[in-house]
């Protein structure tokens, strides 16, 4: 069996083509921002990687992110602060329309 190859083959054309660039648009990227409309109001979205060390609790579906998996954290353009931030599961930002307001949580759940 022969090693894998990890780098590109051809010329100079295929190595200035980069093969990610076509893959997923800028604002999916980890780490960068973008800008959506929620609710009548502008939200600042940032996809964020496996390296958070803390626990987050999804704002909706009320439950626990744990550390080093990937999601997100939106916050109001305007008027929000670091406090506003809030930190959501991928799919669980995406379904914000469809799900209800009115989380029922158990009386022993932390409120963080």
């Amino acid at each position: 069996m022969s090693p894998r190859r990890n780098r590109p083959r051809g010329g100079a054309d295929k190595q200035a083509a980069d093969p990610r660039d076509e893959r997923e648009p800028v604002g999916n990227r980890y780490g960068l921002e973008r800008t959506e409309s929620w609710q009548g109001e502008e939200w600042n979205v940032r996809m964020i990687g496996g390296s958070a060390a803390k626990h987050y609790r999804c704002p909706g579906c009320d439950q626990e992110i744990p550390p080093g998996v990937p999601h997100l954290v939106a916050w109001p353009q305007y008027g929000g602060g670091v406090e506003d931030r809030r930190h959501w599961h991928k799919a669980c930002w995406n379904a914000r329309d469809r799900r209800s307001a009115r989380l029922q949580r158990s009386r022993n759940a932390p409120r963080y």
